[in-house]
């Protein structure tokens, strides 16, 4: 039988080494955001109890009804590999007594997560998010804070002409009263819905509002927005959230549609949009979800936060040729003519290595010639040829590839040669 080359599953991919300055950049961009609005980093398990998702994402949600990937374990357990970190950090939050941290509890993570949806570009079943949650205070201002900081996040990136897109969608108090007249709206266009939506309008009509099949959209146009429906307290909050926009340049556009894909979300909920990137101009999402933690056996917590998928990013920033840093090349590259002379430079290169300094050593017996050609194809800033004029006077010639100067020296003087003349 003939040998198979194994490929890839689908829905995934590998991020190849030319990727990984993209990656580098965003992560460090990630890490120096979190640093300034004092958010510390927490890692969940990749996998969790089936259950957490369930009943923290909604069962009524797309990603428990046909995304979650779930299996039984030798334990006979119900796992899911994580399709979002919220309800995971919540577990944890309440799992480890983070109720008695300073409030807000302010927290980030990033990593893989699983969802199993139809792949297309820049979405993936194993993908990357950032995702930020402060958690404790139900403050507007918390609202504005995790906005800001996915604008500054995108900004920072090089991403133009950002925008919110922004909405309230009440809590349990109002919500229920504006489900049903939109019940009651919707009633009437049964004809004029998709398959998806009649089921929704039974099972969770608030996501009626978020449907993108051509055939609901003028149903939608028609339907009451639920920020003319809310209750005095969500009123105020969005009020107070709109007042922080405005006086921050934060532009922001109401779009009474925008409810989000999970049913832990409560009052505000937001997308960041960016031009110029394609039809699909969000970037990321989030909004506030107070009743989350008391739904997973905690006490009674607001909560505020958001995430973003890492691959979209890496992906727009390529398509836009955002520049980023590279990554840094060898700082000295050793030509040998031999294997002794290998042996000498593994020796130069161990105490350049414990010096914090990065080389490499020509391979394979190639000419100097071809071992120079490697040299600059790395991009070495200096190449220390080892022959055997060298290695009988224990000393090295070191060419700068930047000038082409180059100069005979001491093999025990190299670290501090390097060191004086420059990484």
């Amino acid at each position: 039988m003939a040998k198979t080359a194994f490929q890839l599953p689908k829905g995934t991919r590998d991020i190849l080494p030319e990727e990984q300055p993209y990656w580098a950049h965003l992560n460090a961009v990630i890490r120096e955001i979190t640093d300034v609005y004092q958010y510390a980093r927490l890692d969940v398990p990749v996998f969790e109890e089936t259950a957490l998702f369930q009943r923290g994402v909604g069962e009524a949600t797309d990603i428990v009804e046909k995304e979650m990937y779930t299996f039984t374990d030798k334990g006979q357990n119900s796992i899911t590999l994580r399709p979002e970190f919220t309800a995971g950090v919540i577990r944890s939050y309440i799992q480890n007594g983070m109720s008695s941290l300073p409030t807000p509890v302010k927290v980030w993570s990033t990593g893989p997560v699983f969802r199993y949806e139809r792949p297309q570009s820049g979405r993936f079943r194993q993908f990357h998010q950032f995702n930020a949650e402060a958690i404790g205070d139900k403050d507007p201002v918390l609202d504005f804070e995790i906005m800001d900081m996915a604008f500054r996040l995108y900004q920072r990136l090089g991403f133009q002409k950002l925008s919110f897109q922004l909405n309230s969608i009440g809590c349990p108090e109002c919500r229920p009263v504006y489900l049903g007249r939109l019940v009651d709206y919707y009633r009437g266009h049964t004809a004029q819905l998709c398959e998806d939506c009649k089921k929704r309008l039974d099972k969770n009509p608030l996501r009626l509002l978020d449907c993108k099949q051509d055939m609901c959209q003028p149903v939608i146009a028609g339907a009451p927005p639920i920020v003319q429906h809310l209750c005095d307290e969500c009123n105020r909050h969005f009020k107070a959230l709109c007042l922080y926009l405005d006086s921050l340049n934060r532009p922001y556009t109401l779009n009474h549609r925008l409810v989000r894909g999970l049913d832990y979300y409560t009052k505000t909920v937001f997308e960041v949009w960016a031009e110029g990137i394609g039809s699909q101009n969000a970037v990321c999402g989030g909004g506030r979800y107070d009743g989350l933690i008391e739904l997973l056996g905690g006490q009674p917590t607001p909560s505020v936060g958001f995430a973003a998928g890492l691959e979209r990013i890496v992906m727009m920033m390529q398509q836009q040729q955002i520049p980023v840093p590279g990554l840094p090349g060898p700082v000295i590259y050793f030509a040998c003519q031999h294997q002794e002379a290998q042996k000498q430079a593994l020796i130069y290169l161990s105490g350049l290595r414990d010096s914090g300094i990065a080389g490499l050593v020509g391979l394979g017996g190639r000419s100097f010639k071809a071992q120079f050609r490697e040299a600059n194809r790395r991009q070495a800033r200096y190449v220390v040829t080892l022959g055997d004029t060298e290695l009988g006077s224990s000393s090295v010639l070191i060419k700068h590839m930047e000038t082409g100067d180059q100069e005979t020296i001491q093999g025990d003087q190299l670290i501090r040669y390097i060191t004086e003349h420059g990484r």
